[in-house]
C-alpha cells in the first residue's frame, strides 16, 4: 500500500527527500500544515549557514564560548522565568548572591547582607536603571527645595554607547557631550565640569569605551568633582558605565580606584554577557547603598502566587543567564577569571603590536587597557592608497572574519578605524591566522589598478563636503 505521507514528511521521510525542501521558507504567512521537528530544525539551521561563525566575530563584545557544563546548565533552565520567584525561589537567591559578588568585587561599603543591585538584560538596561535612579534622586531633591525639574541633564564623553542616547531621548534628559580629540582620547574632567549645573543628574565616565577600548579616569573625575560640589553646593554623583571594564579591572588592576572606593561613585553597571563570560543577555547594576536606589523604581505584583517586587525595565526575563553567571563564579573563582582576562589581554597586546608594525597602519593608542583596540590608516599612506578600511573589512569577511570599520565620534569623525575585540575562546593560534589574513588582504588590495568604490566615495566626500565618507551604521552623519 502506498504511503501518502511519505513526500509530505513523516518520521520515515528523509529530510532532503521531503517536499518541504522544494519550498521556500515562510516569509509572511504561517505554513498551513505542520512538519516534522527534524525538517523544521534543518530549515531554520540552514538559514544561518552563511553567517560568520560566532568565534570569528571580532566585532562583538558578547560572549561566544562557554564550557559544556555551563551550556548544559543554561539549556536546562531555558524554560524558567526569573520573575516567578515563588515557583523558583533558589533562582532568586542565586541572583542575590551574584549581586553580592559583583558589589564586593567593586568594593561596596554597604553593610547589609544583601547588597543593593539589580539584574538586567545586558548592560544597556543596567545603564538605564543607573540613569533613572540618578534622575529620580535629583528630581526628589529639587521638588523638596521647591525648584523646577523640567530641564535635567547628564554629562558624558562623545564616546558613549548608544544606550545613553536612548536614555536621553526616552526620558527627555539633555545629554551633554564632552568632545574627544586625538590629544584627549578619554573624558576630560575639567571639560566635563564646565558642562555641569544645578540640573545635572550625574556624570557618566566609561570604563571600556566601545569606540576605542580606553578607560576614563574616574579617580581624577571624582577628585575634581568633589572640589566642584563643595564650591557650588551641588551634590552631582557619578554613575560608572563599566560594561567592559567592570569585569576586567577587579582582576587585572585591583588597586586602581574607579569603583565604590571613590566618594561620588554611587552606582556602577556592567555586562555579564561580555567579559562576565556568560552568553547573552545579562547585565548587572549595583548601588553604593540602598538609600541611592529610589523606592519608586521597585514595582510589586501579587498575581504570581505571592507578592513579587523587582527593579527592572521589563518584567519577564530568562533565568538561564543567572545560572550561567553563578556557575562561572564558582567554576573559575577569582584566579580563574584573572587567568582568562589576562590571556585575552596578552593576545590583544600581541595583535596590537603586530598590526602596529604593518606599513599602512597606526594604532589609535600606544597602550591597551581592555581586550580591544582600534587602528587607522597612516595619513600619508591613505593619500595614495586605492582602498579604504571598509575594503579590508570586506576582504576579511570573505574569510569568515568580522572585523568592523567605522568612523569615530563627532569631532574626530574624519578618522575611519578598525576594531578587534578579543574574548574567551580566541587563541594565539587564531590571532596568527587573523594576522596572516590581514597581511594577505592588504597585499591583494595594494595590487589594485583602480580605486575601489569606497575610496572614490571617500575622495568625493572629502572634496565636496570637507569630510570623510561615512559608512552606513555610524550614528553620526557626515558633517558639512
Amino acid at each position: 500500500m502506498k504511503d501518502l505521507n511519505f513526500r509530505e514528511g513523516d518520521a520515515k521521510t528523509s529530510i532532503f527527500g521531503s517536499n518541504e525542501m522544494l519550498k521556500p521558507s515562510p516569509v509572511d504567512r504561517i505554513p498551513d500544515a505542520p512538519t516534522t521537528p527534524e525538517i523544521a530544525y534543518q530549515m531554520v539551521k540552514d538559514e544561518t549557514f552563511a553567517q560568520t561563525q560566532p568565534r570569528l566575530n571580532l566585532a562583538t563584545f558578547v560572549t561566544t564560548y562557554m564550557d559544556d557544563y555551563a551550556t548544559k546548565l543554561m539549556n536546562e533552565a531555558i524554560n524558567i522565568n526569573y520573575i516567578d520567584e515563588t515557583e523558583y525561589p533558589r533562582i532568586a537567591v542565586m541572583n542575590a548572591k551574584c549581586i553580592n559578588i559583583m558589589a564586593n568585587l567593586w568594593n561596596s561599603p554597604e553593610e547589609e547582607k544583601w547588597k543593593s543591585g539589580a539584574l538586567a538584560i545586558g548592560s544597556s538596561e543596567a545603564c538605564m536603571l543607573g540613569g533613572v535612579a540618578a534622575w529620580l534622586r535629583w528630581r526628589k531633591k529639587r521638588q523638596a527645595e521647591g525648584k523646577p525639574t523640567d530641564k535635567p541633564n547628564f554629562v558624558i564623553s562623545s564616546g558613549f554607547q548608544v544606550v545613553w542616547e536612548k536614555f536621553a531621548q526616552l526620558w527627555q534628559i539633555e545629554m551633554r557631550e564632552v568632545p574627544l580629540t586625538l590629544e584627549k582620547t578619554t573624558l576630560d574632567p575639567v571639560e566635563a565640569l564646565k558642562m555641569c549645573d544645578e540640573n545635572t543628574i550625574c556624570i557618566v565616565p566609561i570604563e571600556g569605551v566601545t569606540w576605542t577600548g580606553l578607560n576614563d579616569d574616574v579617580e581624577a573625575l571624582d577628585k575634581a568633582l568633589d572640589e566642584f560640589n563643595k564650591k557650588t553646593g551641588y551634590d552631582i554623583p557619578i554613575h560608572v558605565d563599566a560594561a567592559s571594564g567592570g569585569f576586567i579591572l577587579p582582576f587585572l588592576d585591583p588597586h586602581k580606584k574607579w569603583d565604590f572606593r571613590l566618594k561620588w561613585v554611587l552606582s556602577i553597571s556592567t555586562s555579564g554577557h561580555k567579559f562576565g563570560l556568560v552568553y547573552p543577555g545579562l547585565g548587572w547594576v549595583v548601588w553604593k547603598d540602598k538609600k541611592y536606589l529610589p523606592d519608586e523604581m521597585s514595582f510589586s505584583v501579587n498575581y504570581l502566587g505571592a507578592n513579587i517586587t523587582q527593579v527592572g525595565l521589563n518584567f519577564s526575563r530568562p533565568a538561564a543567564q543567572i545560572l550561567g553567571q553563578y556557575y562561572q563564579f564558582i567554576r573559575l573563582g577569582f584566579q580563574g577569571y584573572k587567568a582568562v582576562q589576562y590571556n585575552s589581554m596578552q593576545i590583544t597586546q600581541y595583535l596590537h603590536d603586530e598590526i602596529g608594525k604593518m606599513a599602512p597602519f597606526v594604532n589609535y593608542s600606544d597602550h591597551v587597557e581592555n581586550p580591544l583596540f582600534i587602528w587607522y590608516m597612516k595619513p600619508d599612506y591613505a593619500k595614495t592608497a586605492k582602498w579604504t578600511l571598509y575594503d579590508l573589512q570586506d576582504k576579511l569577511k570573505q574569510g569568515g572574519w568580522m572585523v568592523p570599520a567605522y568612523t569615530l565620534p563627532e569631532n574626530i569623525q574624519n578618522y575611519v578605524v578598525m576594531r578587534i575585540v578579543v574574548r574567551q575562546g580566541f587563541s594565539r593560534d587564531m590571532a596568527d591566522m587573523l594576522l596572516n589574513d590581514i597581511r594577505d588582504a592588504v597585499a591583494s588590495l595594494e595590487k589594485l589598478e583602480y580605486p575601489t568604490n569606497t575610496r572614490i566615495a571617500q575622495d568625493k566626500n572629502i572634496e565636496v563636503k570637507g569630510s570623510v565618507f561615512t559608512h552606513t551604521g555610524n550614528r553620526h552623519k557626515t558633517k558639512k
